[in-house]
């Protein structure tokens, strides 16, 4: 991805309010919803750019709390979360979705956090995939990809 092609800042959105789905990118759309839940604008509209371009419908909430009203209403195929947000971690995001739920639901977690202790944590929760940030778009593409498909 070059930087020639990224949204400018003048295309983000209100920070307070959940986002609709959008598909704006050249590639069809395959019919999966990716939910993702990040308080990071820079992160966000990245990973929206890339998930859209490889196909994907987008949802996009802010915090956590937002995060699980958005799961409730548009039953994505797959949530790229956050570990650490304002309102809600991911970690309770994610504690709560399980409880939830009575099908497992795909959950990226992303984050910049190093411990150990965290990513034993998310994996004893279930997630997908544990990926920390800085990462290639292609690393994350391609996790979504083989839980969902392309």
């Amino acid at each position: 991805m070059t930087d020639d092609t990224m949204p400018s800042s003048d295309d983000l959105h209100n920070r307070d309010q959940p986002e609709s789905k959008t598909n704006t990118a050249s590639a069809e759309p395959n019919g999966k919803t990716v939910l993702l839940v990040d308080d990071d604008i820079e992160i966000v509209e990245a990973v929206r750019y890339a998930l859209e371009g490889a196909g994907h419908t987008v949802v996009v909430a802010r915090d956590g709390n937002q995060g699980l009203a958005l799961a409730e209403r548009e039953n994505p195929d797959l949530i790229v979360l956050d570990m650490m947000m304002p309102k809600r971690s991911g970690f309770l995001v994610l504690e709560k979705l399980r409880r939830l739920r009575t099908e497992p639901l795909p959950v990226i977690m992303i984050t910049g956090n190093e411990g150990s202790r965290h990513k034993a944590y998310a994996e004893l929760l279930g997630v997908s995939d544990y990926i920390r940030k800085p990462f290639p778009m292609e690393r994350l593409i391609s996790s979504v990809d083989k839980l969902i498909g392309s």
